[in-house]
């Protein structure tokens, strides 16, 4: 039995649907706090268990008869590391063999301007270690679908207005980093290892602008604004302070090479190559403004 934490968030419900094209639906567990955002899942045939990671309680039935797990890291920041503690030790009390822990990939945690936002993962990471459970890490890049945040969707129109600089990141498809989760899961030869799941190809913001330029037939611009006048132009725009900030802190983060870690692991994990940046951006600015 697998069972995959998180089950109704994106990267959860990714890995049911690539696990389910593998295996069938009764050896699939999908961990959940609100049974009604499974009814898919429970309509194919995976079984429904409930849990919070903020309850210990909770979870001390969720894994029994449970082989492998995959535990998605918590989106609630309080007390993040608290919350992985929770599952993680009801799996080993309930006799998990092998578990899997999707973090991020970061080149240095403790000189990055994200590590008060990332060290949890890591944390996570020392933690489980100690546990005495097989352990993969699969540290996870940054999506591709979080692009339209940074940017926008007016691009086409406005140009791209982000302060990250020339730093550069190796952006891979949210779906494919829970196919390759998903094979991990359903295969041997995971065990203790860590895999940076993350595009063979990094990009910059011009990159980006540079593409759009073919796809469009036009100039798109690329602007690298300051970073006062990034964080004003986002809370003008009716992001909360504090949202802001975080987003700041990413563009600080990627202009400084903190995601600069392409690799081999995602394509060796998918069997093949993984999208490239042109077709995401095809799809998702200029098809779209073409219909």
């Amino acid at each position: 039995m697998i069972l995959v934490t998180g089950a109704s968030g994106h990267l959860g419900s990714s890995i049911i649907q690539h696990l389910l094209k593998k295996i069938p639906a009764n050896q699939i567990i999908a961990l959940v706090r609100n049974e009604a955002k499974a009814t898919m899942f429970k309509e194919a045939g995976v079984i429904i268990r409930m849990g919070d990671y903020h309850n210990p309680a909770s979870l001390a039935t969720a894994f029994v008869d449970v082989h492998k797990a995959v535990l998605v890291s918590s989106s609630d920041f309080n007390d993040r590391f608290g919350q992985h503690k929770n599952v993680i030790d009801a799996a080993k009390a309930a006799g998990v063999s092998h578990f899997t822990y999707t973090g991020i990939s970061l080149k240095n945690v403790n000189t990055s301007v994200l590590k008060h936002f990332t060290e949890d993962h890591f944390q996570t990471e020392d933690y489980l270690k100690e546990s005495g459970m097989a352990y993969t890490f699969m540290r996870h890049n940054l999506y591709a679908e979080m692009i339209p945040l940074y940017i926008g969707r007016q691009v086409l129109d406005k140009g791209i207005v982000f302060p990250a600089g020339e730093g550069r990141v190796p952006f891979a498809l949210r779906d494919e980093m829970g196919e390759a989760n998903a094979n991990v899961l359903i295969s041997e030869g995971h065990e203790n290892k860590s895999y940076n799941i993350a595009n063979d190809v990094n990009y910059s913001f011009q990159d980006m602008a540079d593409i759009l330029s073919e796809l469009a037939k036009k100039k798109i611009i690329y602007t690298n604004p300051n970073q006062d006048s990034y964080i004003d132009s986002l809370k003008a725009s009716g992001l909360p302070e504090h949202m802001a900030q975080i987003a700041s802190g990413f563009s600080i983060a990627m202009r400084d090479g903190d995601f600069d870690l392409p690799g081999n692991d995602l394509k060796n994990l998918l069997g093949r190559k993984p999208t490239d940046l042109k077709v995401y951006l095809q799809q998702n600015f200029y098809s779209e403004r073409r219909k």
